[in-house]
């Protein structure tokens, strides 16, 4: 991966709607080349999917919850159930498996308190946790879906 795919990257996260002409034109390059190297970063991985971000506040969504949970199981099996359930619920937007005094972290979006007391209760009734605490959001400070993507390793 070049300068210039690193440049592409870095504009499609900022808008994935631009055109080819508008993208080549950004990064130097005609057309034909500028698709190619978008094709090429998809099939190497780098650019996994296009989307469209929404307003959660414009859709009602308007709480988040940060959700920490420990486990007393540490087995292949259950972690394979847990995956499983967790990843199903449409409120997890995140999910991740953490080191530290907690194992599991979700970000879960909700309309209100209402909506992630019925949350909280399938969560609890879908399989045997040890402690679930959760942290809700007051203010969204900062939030992005692009990555910084790193310059090039200086020559050696």
């Amino acid at each position: 991966m070049d300068a210039i795919d690193r440049k592409i990257l870095t504009i499609l996260q900022e808008d994935a709607t631009l055109s080819i002409a508008e993208l080549a034109e950004r990064v130097h390059l005609s057309q034909t080349p500028c698709w190619k190297r978008i094709q090429k970063l998809e099939a190497n991985g780098y650019l996994v999917k296009r989307v469209a971000l929404v307003s959660p506040e414009k859709l009602g969504l308007g709480l988040t919850v940060f959700v920490s949970i420990e486990t007393n199981d540490h087995s292949r099996e259950w972690l394979g159930r847990f995956a499983e359930t967790v990843a199903a619920l449409p409120e997890v937007m995140e999910f991740y498996r953490i080191a530290g005094d907690v194992d599991y972290m979700l970000r879960v979006v909700v309309t209100d308190m209402a909506a992630y007391d019925t949350f909280y209760k399938k969560l609890i009734e879908t399989i045997p946790l040890k402690n679930v605490t959760s942290r809700f959001a007051m203010e969204r400070i900062k939030s992005t879906t692009a990555y910084q993507v790193p310059p090039m390793p200086a020559a050696k």
